[in-house]
């Protein structure tokens, strides 16, 4: 296999399974808003892995200044993230019909709210600023075809990973009662507030 796509892949895959609040989060949109959710949720991921891929490659030292401001960015993040998990620990309500399924209301606006949840989700975490600048600057050396081939190749592979996510997902959901769907929205919250609270703390601890 070429060795700029083998690169390729291997950061998309490192990316695409890693374990985070982006991953619990697709898999609650998901379940609590079916497919429709659930893409929309990583059509923003995946814009904005898009936008800092490009922003890193072609604004190397804009990027990197952005570095700089590590703190202010993971405080916002990290509030970011405890909010959204604080409303779906105690607010979230799960609708039901008659025979105790939950209902699935999904207005066009809500696509733009749900993109905009995985965008800035993704984009507000400053760990996520690092990797792109980091695998950046490891690939600093390769001509700009390469480059284009290793970041274009990660890209989509971290996009079907995420997509495989959501249609698992949408599996298990038609398994959920409603009372299960709550129960995971709860965990969701819970796992979001902890990732929020451990960022603030690694902040902190760095500062």
């Amino acid at each position: 296999m070429n060795e700029v796509l083998l690169k390729g892949i291997t950061l998309g895959l490192l990316l695409g399974l890693s374990i985070s609040p982006i991953l619990f989060s697709i898999i609650k949109q998901s379940i609590n808003n079916g497919i429709k959710g659930g893409l929309s949720f990583i059509i923003g991921v995946s814009f904005s892995d898009i936008t800092l891929a490009v922003v890193s490659n072609v604004f190397t030292e804009l990027f990197a200044s952005l570095t700089e401001r590590k703190a202010e960015i993971g405080i916002i993040g990290s509030t970011f993230l405890i909010s959204v998990g604080i409303y779906f620990i105690f607010f979230k309500k799960v609708q039901v019909n008659e025979a105790g399924s939950a209902i699935i209301k999904f207005r066009k606006r809500d696509y733009l709210k749900i993109f905009l949840a995985g965008f800035f989700m993704n984009t507000l975490n400053p760990f996520i600023i690092l990797f792109w600048l980091t695998t950046t600057t490891g690939f600093a050396n390769h001509n700009l075809n390469d480059r284009i081939t290793i970041f274009s190749t990660a890209l989509v592979i971290v996009l079907a990973a995420d997509l495989a996510k959501v249609f698992l997902a949408n599996k298990i959901r038609s398994k959920l009662t409603a009372k299960n769907i709550h129960l995971i929205n709860r965990i969701n919250g819970i796992i979001l507030v902890g990732f929020g609270i451990a960022l603030l703390l690694g902040l902190l601890f760095y500062r």
